[in-house]
């Protein structure tokens, strides 16, 4: 299993965020991007990432612009950014949900 999963649920239409593009980036003196894929119907994505992740800072981003075009609503933010810290526990998951509406957004690590 990834060690890093998410989900989007739009609290404006009241349901799941499909086809949202995501990115999760290793931050450092050079950062990489470890992996990219868009939000199934359920608005998750259950396999972004490698099964491991050393130590240090991870970003996610949202594309929240093209998922803006796709349902055709206004939203405030076009990208939104989670950055987190991976301890490098050995078979440690991250669950990095993100709630968003037009002109607000709230993230928490889930489980």
């Amino acid at each position: 299993m990834s060690t890093v999963t998410t989900h989007i649920l739009d609290s404006a239409l009241g349901k799941p965020a499909a086809g949202v593009p995501v990115r999760l980036e290793h931050l450092g003196p050079e950062t990489r991007v470890l992996a990219e894929g868009k939000t199934d119907d359920d608005g998750r994505i259950r396999d972004l990432g490698p099964e491991g992740l050393e130590a240090g800072h991870y970003r996610l981003t949202f594309d929240i612009e093209s998922y803006s075009a796709a349902t055709r609503q206004a939203y405030f933010y076009p990208t939104v950014s989670i950055t987190f810290i991976v301890a490098g526990e050995p078979g440690e998951h991250y669950h990095v949900p993100l709630l968003m509406s037009p002109f607000a957004y709230s993230t928490y690590r889930g489980s």
